[in-house]
């Protein structure tokens, strides 16, 4: 039986992941970990398909508790609106200690770009994951000419094609099958290696246990004390 070609396709690109974004994993990992142990939490963004991506890093077993999703609550229908992501983050706490994630493979929409512009000048340190190629390709639809990757501390580049989708089928004259997903997979391995940081420094992680273990409800109740405040603060 012939092969699927989706994990094919999936397969080489997370090879090639790994070893270009290495560095860049090693860098996103460290500011979460600096963020962490100096008492700022994890905040991550994600408009449309992207909020996806954006829970892969808070509130789910296995991942860190000082960490929370911006959510957008149109789910993507004015990220093209310029000024959409100025009125959004008059409600969102970002302070200067916290580090922020924003996903968005184009990286051309106001949204996440009005969103960028307020972590820095709150002075937040500011992880992108984007289409690098892809995006450098686009015109901005910002005012500014920006697009998000220019706003970025460090840039997890997705490696997804132009278009996103990958995959072509004889009689369709589109590919089929975003590898954007794939943000997925370079944000569980920032996760990691800042665990395995903060550890080397002493420092105990807040890691999340399922709640569908046993004992986990209570361990996640007793450490969620000492960041509710931030995590479920807008």
């Amino acid at each position: 039986m012939e092969r699927n070609r989706y994990f094919e396709t999936i397969e080489n690109l997370l090879k090639r992941l790994e070893n270009s974004q290495r560095e860049s994993i090693h860098q996103a990992a460290a500011f979460i970990a600096d963020a962490i142990m100096a008492g700022g939490i994890l905040q991550s963004f994600g408009s449309g398909h992207s909020y996806a991506a954006a829970i892969e890093v808070a509130g789910r077993a296995g991942g860190l508790f000082a960490a929370k999703v911006i959510k957008d609550p149109a789910m993507g229908i004015y990220e093209v609106l310029e000024g959409s992501g100025s009125i959004l983050m008059r409600k969102v706490e970002v302070l200067p200690e916290d580090v922020v994630i924003i996903i968005s493979n184009s990286g051309r929409n106001p949204l996440p770009i009005e969103i960028a512009m307020k972590v820095k000048a709150v002075g937040a340190k500011l992880i992108v994951v984007t289409s690098l190629d892809a995006s450098k390709k686009l015109t901005s639809r910002h005012s500014s000419g920006k697009r998000l990757y220019e706003f970025a501390d460090v840039i997890l580049d997705n490696l997804s094609v132009e278009g996103d989708a990958a995959v072509a089928v004889d009689g369709l004259p589109v590919n089929i099958c975003g590898t954007s997903s794939i943000a997925a997979a370079l944000l569980q391995a920032t996760i990691l290696e800042a665990v395995e940081l903060m550890l080397k420094r002493g420092y105990t992680p807040p890691v999340r246990l399922s709640a569908n273990v046993d004992g986990g409800t209570e361990r996640s109740l007793e450490i969620e004390k000492q960041y509710k405040q931030r995590i479920y603060h807008l």
